[in-house]
């Protein structure tokens, strides 16, 4: 059982994030926690620039309110937004944060993914903890 356990969760993807919350549940050991994070990714500073004042904190905001919906008002999961680069911001998260298990969703692998590789990939690649993939 894991007493710190995160779920990785792609807002702009219509994915089941059931299923993922539901083996974290199971994995959890009692008085563990579990965070449910989202990561949006970064606007480069060169296009930052001509957006209006405000703009980032206000999607910032919205994704939060969005990943609350999306738990359904789950009580015990912890939601965060944070912003970066998919698979490299979960890892430096999971590590930043002692998190001793990531539960990923995943997809059925495109070309795409065999080209650049997916999210999940990365994480499993990359983490220092233990990470179970659902599909």
């Amino acid at each position: 059982m894991y007493k710190n356990i995160l779920v990785p969760i792609a807002l702009e993807h219509e994915r089941d994030t059931g299923s993922a919350m539901d083996i974290a549940h199971r994995l959890l050991a009692e008085g563990g926690r579990i965070t449910a994070l989202h990561v949006m990714e970064a606007i480069p500073g060169y296009a930052s620039q001509y957006l209006p004042e405000g703009h980032l904190e206000n999607r910032r905001k919205e994704m939060e309110a969005a990943l609350k919906a999306e738990l359904g008002g789950v009580k015990d999961v912890r939601p965060a937004v944070i912003t970066g680069h998919a698979g490299r911001s979960i890892v430096d998260y999971a590590e930043d944060h002692d998190v001793d298990c990531i539960v990923v969703a995943s997809h059925e692998p495109g070309l795409t993914d065999y080209l650049l590789g997916s999210t999940a990939a990365r994480v499993v690649r990359h983490a220092g903890c233990s990470v179970h993939v659902v599909r």
